[in-house]
């Protein structure tokens, strides 16, 4: 993020390259360190397990911006709001990509890998 720059926005781009050249969000850089987006059709991926990990990935970030824990029930209306948290966050006016990679860096446990 901080070499390419902060997207914000809900309309994300997607396809071959995005995350070489093109600027990105939160939500984004999540989705590549989770193994989406970056697929090639010759490889078999663990699906499963990468949405495990993006899902506990939102889930740590969010709560790391929201302070506190967050609840959403069932499992798909808890990744709404993770994703809602990290949308209204990284989309501030006057947000920065240095500011947005410090929080991705402070969210993150290295005692407690996610990926």
């Amino acid at each position: 993020m901080e070499k390419v720059g902060l997207h914000q926005g809900r309309e994300v781009f997607a396809g071959a390259g995005r995350t070489v050249t093109l600027a990105c969000s939160p939500l984004g850089a999540i989705d590549v360190a989770a193994g989406d987006g970056r697929r090639n059709r010759d490889r078999y991926y663990d699906t499963d397990a990468i949405r495990r990990g993006r899902a506990r990935a939102l889930r740590v970030f969010a709560e790391h911006l929201a302070g506190h824990p967050l609840e959403g029930g069932d499992p798909r209306n808890a990744e709404h709001l993770h994703c809602d948290v990290i949308d209204q966050w990284s989309n501030a006016p006057g947000r920065t990509a240095a500011e947005a990679a410090q929080a991705l860096r402070t969210a993150a446990d290295p005692a407690e890998p996610i990926f």
